[in-house]
This record gives structure tokens, C-alpha cells and sequence, in this order.
């Protein structure tokens, strides 16, 4: 008679933690961090349809890592949570605590009971009335959540991209010096870097930008591509590589006496993309803002 094949509970969380592991290492790094006016998302993806960074909320937004098909499945979730939160209840009462929360219930539930765990880490970033109040969560494939300081650093080689943005993020910085500082620490662990011959940094086109402007009057959450996107990375070539940019890697032209690369923040149409390009959540309050709905994120990438 055979004997029924036995693990202890340890043994079967500890093999479905390294199964999530080893998914998540094999994803490009993604880093959120706090800039003087808001949140900045930065993450090596060259993909220009599938996103790792996404609107959740008015002034909400997602960023993750690992296997795309689940985090997409998270995104959406998310987006309808707020939706019907807001639509329920107050425009106010959707946080990104809230969200981080039901994220965290779901995470924690598929690891425990299910047989294969999600492979994704997830970054829940929510930008206040002053940086006081910012908020950046961090969501692992078991259901733990952190509520971290400055920046969040998810996929790839974290430990390496923590260790460079430890030794050179400071609290306040620009836009353009917090842009420089990530891209800085993503170029320095990135597999591309290795094969890219005399290029320092990584390539506008191998980026995916997006911030949470808190000075933006209703939607906090804008892509920043094309020509503001070369303008901040400081690329002489840029206006000429934008002239062939992709209809999701359109130039935009700030309105004059603005801040650079990203237009004027009251305006939501001038604030640096094309049409349609910056957003992805549900139903919206004003007119001109934009078009929704863009698909999210890359995973394992």
C-alpha cells in the first residue's frame, strides 16, 4: 500500500514563497518615489502598450511587478473598488489604505488557499495636499503590506536599486532630479546596460514615467512621454526622436512659463501626452479630462 504523499504547512509556505520569488526577480525593476510635487513612478519597460503603471483613483495610482496577466486582474479590481466606493459612498472615501487593504486580503487569500500563489508585487501610491500626507504602500505576493517613507523599489534586483536610491534620494527633490536619480539606479543593475555598449543611462523609449501632480485640481495622474519625457532626462535629440514617437509616445508642448516637460497643471490636456495617453480609471468628474482606460501593467518583463 502506498503512503499518501505529506508536507507540513512550513514546508508548503516556504516553497510557495520561492516559487513567487523567483517569478517576480525575473521582472525589470519598477521605483516609486516622492518628488517636491507629488509621487514620481519609474519603471524599465519597453513596451509602449503594456503598462507597469496605471491610474487607480483621482489622485491614486499602481505600480507592479511579476507575472502581467495577475496584476492586470488586480488593476481592474482595483479601479472597480474605487468606482463603486466613490459612487456609493464619497469621492473622499476612496484611499489608497482602502485599496492597499483589499489588495492585501486578496494576495493573502490566493497564497494561502490556492495552489500557486500570485507572482506580483504591487505599489499603491496616493499623493496628499503636501508631502506630509503622501502615501506609498507596498504589497507582496503573501498579503504583507508596508507603509514605506520615500520610495518603494519592486522586481529585478530590488536590493541593489534600494541601495543606490539610499545613497542618493533626498526628500524634496525636483521632478528632473528625481526623475535622473531613478533612472540613475535602474540603469545601474539593468540586463540592457549590460549589452548597450557606451550608453550610461537607459533610453527614453526603454522608460515608463508617469507622476501624481498634486497641483493638478482633480486628476492627480499623468504619463509623461514624448518630448517632456526627453526635455527631463536632460536628451539634446529629444525633439528630433519625438517627431517619430508612437501615438502612446506622442510629444506634448507645455504651455509657456510653465514647469518643464509637464505643461500647466490646471490644465489636464497640456500636462504632457497625447490624447487618450495618461489615464486609466473609471468615471471622472470635469469636462477635458481626457480620455480613461488605458490597458495596465508589465510584468516579468
Amino acid at each position: 500500500m502506498t503512503m499518501p504523499y505529506y508536507a507540513s504547512a512550513e514546508q508548503v509556505m516556504r516553497d510557495r514563497s520561492e516559487y513567487a520569488r523567483k517569478g517576480i526577480s525575473r521582472g525589470r525593476s519598477v521605483a516609486v518615489l516622492t518628488y517636491a510635487d507629488g509621487v514620481l513612478f519609474i519603471a524599465e519597460n519597453p513596451s509602449a502598450t503594456l503598462h507597469k503603471v496605471s491610474e487607480l483613483y483621482d489622485r491614486i495610482g499602481f505600480a507592479a511587478v511579476g507575472r502581467y496577466s495577475e496584476f492586470e486582474s488586480l488593476r481592474v479590481a482595483g479601479v472597480r473598488l474605487a468606482d463603486v466606493r466613490g459612487y456609493s459612498y464619497n469621492r473622499r472615501d476612496v484611499t489608497g489604505r482602502v485599496i492597499a487593504n483589499a489588495y492585501a486580503q486578496t494576495l493573502g487569500t490566493v497564497f494561502t488557499e490556492q495552489m500557486k500563489p500570485f507572482e506580483v508585487e504591487l505599489c499603491v501610491a496616493e499623493v496628499g495636499k503636501d508631502a506630509a500626507t503622501d502615501q506609498l504602500y507596498r504589497l507582496t505576493f503573501d498579503g504583507s503590506i508596508v507603509d514605506e517613507d520615500d520610495f518603494v523599489v519592486m522586481g529585478g534586483q530590488a536590493d541593489a536599486v534600494t541601495g543606490h536610491l539610499r545613497e542618493h534620494f533626498t526628500p524634496g527633490m525636483g521632478l528632473a532630479e528625481a526623475l535622473m536619480v531613478g533612472v540613475r539606479a535602474l540603469s545601474a543593475v539593468s540586463p540592457a546596460m549590460a549589452n548597450g555598449g557606451d550608453a550610461q543611462l537607459l533610453a527614453a523609449a526603454q522608460l515608463e514615467v508617469a507622476v501624481l501632480d498634486r497641483r493638478r485640481p482633480k486628476r492627480a495622474f499623468r504619463r509623461v512621454v514624448g518630448a517632456a519625457l526627453h526635455t527631463l532626462l536632460g536628451d539634446e535629440g529629444g525633439e528630433t526622436a519625438a517627431e517619430g514617437a508612437t501615438a502612446a509616445h506622442a510629444p506634448s508642448t507645455p504651455a509657456p512659463g510653465t514647469p518643464p516637460g509637464l505643461g500647466d497643471p490646471a490644465a489636464p490636456d497640456t500636462a504632457g501626452g497625447a490624447d487618450g495617453s495618461g489615464e486609466g480609471g473609471g468615471p471622472q468628474p470635469g469636462p477635458g479630462d481626457g480620455e480613461g482606460g488605458n490597458p495596465s501593467d508589465t510584468g516579468a518583463a
